[in-house]
């Protein structure tokens, strides 16, 4: 059993209960063997790393069934980011879950609840930013596809103007940088500072570090975009 076994038998909190925990009740016994099920009961109220991965299993296979079908470039840009993120042995058991998520019901309404609960807004615009990667990985994201993502923002406690940010983080138009730091381009000097500071608070990096090392890698790519927004418009307006 590889590290996300571990996170299933002793690195789960508030997953195990609610709607989550219902939800991927088959998916653990396929991977968890009887006698470690009993530390399932034991409720945690901090978010660990196994909270955010199962969270954004659950959530992949919302956002993958939204149209429903399945592409094969979605799937192969999940198992890319599972095996640069997490190794070949963690995304085979990861699989396993999606696998089985994938043929069940999602209630999201339920689940978004449960993780705006009890996870943070900082991790929480992190799921959101992967969620979009996925949904976009074929190119190009169609009316369903875009509804879902809106309906996971909404669920998971996600502001509009920040889920419209990180959809702009993956399409360049001639507003991008002001797309992303949830401006318009007339924006002032000083409401273009205030805009960089308060989204640079809200998704820097530190803030999902207690998550470990490979989430933490993925938070410094979207932290990379928030900064060449900035950067561009710096330059545009001559701002020091």
């Amino acid at each position: 059993m590889g590290r996300f076994g571990k996170w299933i038998g002793a690195g789960l909190g508030w997953t195990i209960g609610g709607p989550i925990g219902a939800l991927l009740g088959f998916a653990f016994g396929s991977l968890v063997d009887a006698a470690r099920l009993e530390k399932f009961e034991k409720h945690g109220t901090t978010t660990t790393t196994g909270d955010f991965v199962v969270s954004l299993l659950v959530l992949i296979a919302a956002s993958m069934k939204a149209d429903s079908r399945i592409l094969k470039s979605e799937l192969d840009y999940v198992k890319h980011y599972l095996l640069k993120t997490f190794g070949d042995e963690e995304t085979s058991e990861m699989l396993i879950l999606l696998r089985d998520l994938l043929n069940k019901d999602i209630p999201l309404h339920d689940v978004g609840g449960q993780i705006r609960h009890k996870m943070n807004y900082a991790s929480r615009l992190e799921l959101l930013h992967l969620i979009y990667g996925i949904i976009s990985a074929d190119g190009s994201v169609d009316i369903s596809e875009l509804t879902i993502f809106e309906s996971i923002a909404s669920s998971i406690g996600v502001s509009g103007n920040d889920a419209r940010s990180i959809q702009s983080m993956y399409t360049r138009s001639a507003d991008w940088a002001y797309d992303v730091l949830e401006i318009k381009r007339e924006a002032t000097t000083e409401q273009i500072k205030k805009a960089y500071r308060q989204l640079a608070m809200k998704n820097h990096p530190d803030r999902v570090a207690y998550l470990g090392d490979d989430i933490r890698k993925k938070a410094n790519e979207k932290f990379a975009k928030i900064n060449e927004a900035y950067n561009i418009i710096k330059k545009e307006r001559n701002i020091n």
